[in-house]
């Protein structure tokens, strides 16, 4: 019988959240697999929503402008358009900053200005296709692309669990992960890894073999965004030059008292994305499609279904456990979303970013006990806070009335028209102004988070608050005059542990350096003299974590610098 093959981490699924963690695996110089059963990344749309945070994990990556160049024009509005139909009346018109203003913004900001990589729209099959082509350059990274695994299973770890969560030596030593792949010739091939991560999405291999459940909230009983429904890729050629003109949206929605659809921009040319429950999704008829289609434009325009499927709108679904021992889940293996506010994929991308330095931790050897384990205490509140906050959007799209008169031109029609136009306006700005959601994710219960008794700001869905009180994201800082690469404070932190001095008499830090060398943390000491960033951080050192969350602060050096090194790697 032929060897296994060996790997240090497993990765079963490809799409974007898998991709990101086998990239961010690779920046810590760790190697990974990544095994998809489709051939290549999907052709057809998925999500286009990517947040504030999630640009700025692509920024690590060196990636976020080449994202920033995917998608719509730089020109055309991210916003949200809602029409009584395509070539009726304007119900409202929320325009939003579109790529090139975005960049201008960003060149004008201050310099304690929050966001350094604003949220971008750009299809999730346009950003799939870049990671994929990043992937296939990195040495530590291997596609398997159409192989499917089929069996996965850990060994028995004498001492139990928590000693796989230990280093990587002593995993290779007392268990590992055995997986069993399929690829395209129906050959079957069997893999060893210290750890795996299922990012194989909701039906996924992975969470079932654990026996882990979903908790939460499925489908919605309502006609707008409800039930089961219908997801199309498009070519309509007429509709933006015919009707949209000057009031396309990224989000095109047809509101009225016989249906409800959005038609989202994918190029800003004739490409759309349909969502809708409005059509049978039971119905294989693209005519059916294209019908529809021409009813919520009001004219007889050309339409050309490339690709189709029924989707589950509504689902707040959140794992009861995202794994153990050498086994974890990421993305939507561990939460399902509905798709209003863009939560999901930027939920999934942050637990990459969380799992990934710790899972590096435990192959190379410095990761405590508690450390792997910190990835569900930490992300399945956010997961639960995410989920909530899109499942309220939909509830609250659902609840808004389509009257009769809503299309009439009358005074009645008029007043309806106000009406619902208000309140469809009120929804989308809570789609559109999610700053605190996307960036507001805190980890103050967490155990290797060291922040002595500090109160953190609120959390709120808008507005984001930043805040140097250990547990959150590391506040954003421009460091001169200059808006861009390099000139971020994010760009000096280290890939490992960072130790930001931040007062004018820089403090001894050797201290901190000897025992982290020790322990083989890697750690970089950034030397800040500017009182904007000791006003935002309100301390003269903090240490933050290669995920940018801080994870202690304070005016002196730690009386033991190893005691806490080893409480933020879980010992």
């Amino acid at each position: 019988m032929d060897r296994p093959a060996r790997t240090q981490v497993a990765i079963v699924g490809g799409g974007p959240v898998g991709l990101l963690l086998a990239l961010f695996l690779d920046r810590h110089g760790v190697e990974s697999v990544v095994f998809n059963t489709g051939q290549s990344v999907p052709a057809e749309p998925r999500g286009s929503t990517h947040g504030a945070r999630t640009m700025e994990h692509y920024r690590r990556l060196g990636l976020a402008s080449r994202v920033r160049s995917l998608g719509l024009p730089g020109g055309h509005s991210a916003g949200i358009s809602f029409f009584t139909r395509y070539d009726g009346h304007l119900l409202a018109d929320l325009r939003w900053p579109g790529a090139d203003e975005v960049r201008a913004g960003v060149a004008a900001s201050e310099r304690t200005d929050q966001l350094p990589e604003p949220m971008h729209r750009a299809n999730q099959m346009y950003v799939e296709r870049l990671l994929w082509d990043r992937a296939r350059t990195r040495p530590n990274i291997t596609l398997r692309y159409g192989h499917r695994v089929t069996a996965i299973a850990e060994s028995a770890v004498p001492g139990g669990a928590s000693e796989a969560a230990g280093s990587a030596g002593s995993a290779a030593e007392s268990g590992h992960i055995t997986l069993t792949e399929q690829g395209p010739d129906g050959v079957s091939r069997t893999w060893r890894a210290a750890f795996a991560v299922g990012c194989d999405g909701g039906h996924g291999l992975v969470r079932r073999s654990l026996g882990i459940a979903y908790t939460g909230e499925g489908t919605l009983d309502q006609d707008v965004l409800g039930r089961r429904a219908t997801a199309a890729h498009l070519r309509v050629p007429g509709l933006r030059g015919g009707f949209l003109r000057e009031r396309a949206g990224w989000s095109n929605w047809v509101f009225n008292r016989d249906l409800a659809l959005n038609l989202i921009a994918l190029d800003g040319a004739d490409e759309y994305f349909l969502l809708t429950s409005s059509a049978d999704p039971d119905d294989t008829d693209d005519e059916a499609i294209a019908a529809l289609v021409r009813q919520a434009a009001g004219v007889p325009l050309e339409v050309e279904v490339l690709s189709r499927r029924a989707w589950t709108p509504g689902a707040a679904l959140v794992a009861e456990r995202f794994g153990a021992g050498r086994t974890w889940l990421a993305g939507d293996a561990a939460h399902l979303f509905t798709p209003n506010g863009g939560f999901g994929m930027n939920t999934g991308v942050d637990d990459a970013a969380n799992l990934a330095w710790k899972l590096a931790a435990a192959v190379q050897g410095w990761a405590g006990p508690g450390l792997l384990p910190s990835y569900e205490s930490e992300r399945r509140p956010v997961a639960l806070r995410n989920t909530a906050a899109a499942r309220e959007l939909n509830v609250g799209l659902g609840a808004i009335d389509r009257p009769a008169a809503l299309e009439a031109d009358t005074a009645e029609g008029a007043a309806a028209r106000e009406k619902t136009g208000a309140r469809l306006a009120e929804y989308g700005l809570l789609t559109l102004a999610t700053t605190g959601v996307q960036l507001g994710a805190r980890y103050d219960a967490s155990p290797i988070v060291d922040a002595a008794g500090d109160v953190p700001p609120p959390d709120d869905f808008t507005s984001y608050t930043p805040s140097g009180v250990p547990g959150g994201r590391a506040p954003h800082l421009w460091l001169g005059e200059g808006r861009g690469e390099g000139d971020s404070l994010f760009d000096r932190f280290g890939t490992g542990f960072t130790l930001l001095s931040l007062c004018v008499l820089h403090q001894d830090t050797s201290g901190f350096e000897d025992a982290a060398r020790a322990a083989g943390i890697p750690l970089t000491v950034v030397r800040v003299e500017d009182p904007a960033a000791r006003e935002l951080y309100e301390r003269d050192l903090v240490l933050v974590r290669p995920d940018q969350h801080v994870a202690w602060r304070g005016n002196r050096p730690p009386r033991d610098p190893a005691e806490l090194l080893a409480r933020v790697t879980g010992h």
